[in-house]
């Protein structure tokens, strides 16, 4: 996806339009079994509102709203342009692939699942079992419920696929239930990245059970205190060490590293049509 802000501010804008505006332009290139389909959408946004698209399954521009309809026709008239438009879907969109495939394609990121109620509640009251999975790449993932090692369906609510910003996403899965002593319940996980499921338990315990296991939890937590403490002043007292410290390159800079400067972007084509209607108004 290839985003620019085109135009903002200046009151040199269309008479029919307000100062201190934006105008934005996004491109997707879409992919299907590679590239063998590949579908090329260029969108024009008016202060976050699309007005106008070019749609390479259509050919031409097309109107979104009103104010996209006199722009729409004027880049249809303009042969040339529209032809260089449409040849973009083998210039820009299957030219960069190749750059990209690797990360994109055939990248894997594994999951990381943990189970947990949403509120600490006694047993055989309604609670809500939080499943979440994050850090996973590409997006396509299947959550399941088991309780006592059949599937559960009803009462299963989700937040759907959320992006993290670094090239990975994240979800919710909850089940809504009411657990009882001895039940088992069991998040599953498929992903393009794990040749078999995942899978985290989550016991429903008394609160007996639960006071007991807490005891022992906080046992090691405190022994793992004073050994880290321990490694803490055993370390700082070596002399003549070098700290480490941690090195590696953003995913941006690595995707840029791929293309060795060879990237192709499409053209924005709107602001020399808005600057002459400027002019003209």
């Amino acid at each position: 996806k290839q985003t620019h802000r085109l135009h903002s501010a200046p009151c040199l804008t269309p008479s029919h339009l307000n100062c201190h505006s934006s105008l934005q332009f996004k491109g997707e290139c879409h992919f299907f079994n590679g590239t063998e389909r590949v579908r090329l959408l260029v969108r024009f946004f008016y202060n976050q509102e699309e007005f106008v698209r070019f749609d390479s399954d259509v050919g031409e521009y097309r109107a979104v709203t009103e104010l996209g309809r006199p722009i729409a026709e004027h880049l249809n008239s303009q042969k040339d342009s529209l032809e260089r438009r449409r040849a973009e879907v083998d210039t820009v969109c299957r030219h960069n692939y190749g750059g990209v495939e690797s990360f994109t394609v055939q990248r894997r990121v594994h999951p990381e699942v943990t189970v947990y109620p949403s509120k600490t509640q006694p047993l055989q009251h309604h609670n809500l079992l939080v499943c979440s999975v994050s850090g996973f790449y590409p997006g396509s993932i299947e959550v399941k419920w088991f309780r006592n090692g059949q599937e559960e369906k009803a009462g299963v609510v989700s937040t759907g696929l959320i992006q993290n910003g670094d090239w990975t996403f994240q979800t919710l899965v909850m089940l809504e239930t009411v657990p009882r002593s001895g039940e088992v319940y069991t998040c599953q996980v498929e992903h393009p990245s794990v040749t078999s499921p995942l899978t985290v338990e989550w016991r429903a315990r008394s609160e007996s059970a639960q006071s007991k296991m807490l005891s022992g939890v906080g046992g090691f937590v405190l022994g793992l205190l004073f050994l880290g403490a321990g490694l803490f002043i055993y370390f700082r007292n070596q002399k003549g060490e070098e700290p480490l410290v941690p090195t590696g390159n953003t995913f941006s800079s690595s995707l840029r590293n791929r293309f060795g400067g060879q990237a192709r972007w499409l053209t924005p084509v709107i602001p020399a049509l808005w600057e002459a209607e400027a002019g003209g108004s």
